[in-house]
């Protein structure tokens, strides 16, 4: 098993910036890319981003490019969501996610471990 721990939301003023955390812990040899998705109420869980944990390879939706950014620290079992210039339709609850397999990872399903969440909040 893997246990994931999200940190780093909150609220702030569009155009402003946060930074997520995602630590991970257990079993993390078995991870092959983890990524970062947010979801409102009602909502299907929308995609963000992936990093690859071995070569560190990056995707990110249209959405988001040029604004956000993810990056890991492997000694630190840790994968980050840098988000710059946020906007109101950034507000959502995010979520990190690990995987054991590297295909369809812009789906949830292809993720097997999940984090509780954490509120990030884009005020107008």
């Amino acid at each position: 098993q893997v246990q994931l721990v999200e940190s780093g939301g909150g609220l702030v003023q569009a155009g402003g910036s946060l930074r997520l955390s995602c630590a991970a812990s257990g079993r993390t040899f078995n991870i092959y890319a983890m990524g970062w998705f947010r979801q409102l109420p009602g909502k299907e869980r929308e995609y963000v981003a992936t990093i690859s944990w071995s070569d560190g390879s990056t995707y990110y939706a249209d959405s988001v490019k040029g604004r956000f950014t993810i990056s890991r620290d492997n000694a630190e079992n840790t994968v980050y969501l840098q988000m710059n210039t946020l906007k109101p339709e950034d507000t959502a609850v995010y979520y990190c996610a690990a995987g054991r397999y590297g295909y369809g990872l812009t789906i949830p399903t292809a993720y097997d471990y999940w984090g509780q969440g954490t509120q990030v909040t884009v005020s107008s």
